[in-house]
């Protein structure tokens, strides 16, 4: 990763009613999101989407208050993960944050474990916000797959 700095990482998990496969599709339906994923302080939406649903290398951008992500789908393995390089330039000339996020799945019965797993390498100028960093990511990934669990676990 790129930025300069040690990486941050942060995981959560959902365990969610319904099949890998099903979930897997949910989450690659870039322009499909906003059927279950509301916009928040941090997220306003997914725009210039390439390809839907998403395939290998399927590219997107994501504006938001602070700054904008040029998302690639670096890697796509139905059902089981697929993971998003979203790399965010920061307004205002404060640097580029390097941001892997990734998508877990693993079959349990008839549910399924979402992991999500968002790594964030932040530019020099941002290193004192830190911890503010974390906790808006933290909080973002839960709200996420609460999201991504109310939906799926009606498809069943």
């Amino acid at each position: 990763m790129s930025g300069g700095g040690s990486a941050i990482e942060i995981a959560a998990e959902q365990v969610i009613a319904c099949s890998a496969e099903r979930i897997f599709e949910v989450i690659v339906d870039l322009r499909g999101q906003d059927r279950w994923l509301s916009r928040s302080s941090s997220y306003r939406g997914t725009a210039e989407i390439s390809a839907n649903p998403a395939t290998l290398g399927t590219t997107y951008r994501e504006p938001g208050p602070l700054g904008v992500r040029n998302g690639t789908v670096t890697e796509l393995e139905h059902p089981a993960a697929v993971t998003f390089h979203q790399p965010m330039m920061f307004r205002f000339g404060l640097g580029t944050a390097d941001v892997l996020m990734r998508y877990a799945l693993v079959p349990e019965g008839g549910s399924t474990r979402v992991r999500r797993t968002v790594r964030v390498t932040l530019p020099p100028a941002l290193r004192l916000l830190r911890p503010v960093v974390v906790r808006a990511f933290r909080s973002e990934s839960a709200r996420t797959l609460r999201a991504l669990k109310a939906y799926a676990d009606q498809l069943g």
